[in-house]
């Protein structure tokens, strides 16, 4: 089970933005090969798995992704 809280780890004080920034960790974590698309393509590939224990090991990889 999981639950789900909206705060953050270690309190966060912007002082000045950096949009060049912004893009590089967007990119990382949304682009082509970044954290969501690997997330995905393991929770997809379970679904092909022959045994139990690869589907369960495949799901908590993507989960933890």
């Amino acid at each position: 089970m999981w639950i789900y809280e909206k705060k953050l780890q270690y309190p966060v004080k912007i002082t000045c933005k950096d949009p060049r920034m912004a893009q590089y960790v967007m990119t990382q974590l949304g682009g082509p090969d970044g954290e969501l698309s690997a997330a995905l393509t393991y929770l997809n590939q379970r679904y092909k798995m022959p045994t139990k224990k690869a589907k369960a090991l495949l799901t908590d990889i993507g989960t933890e992704e």
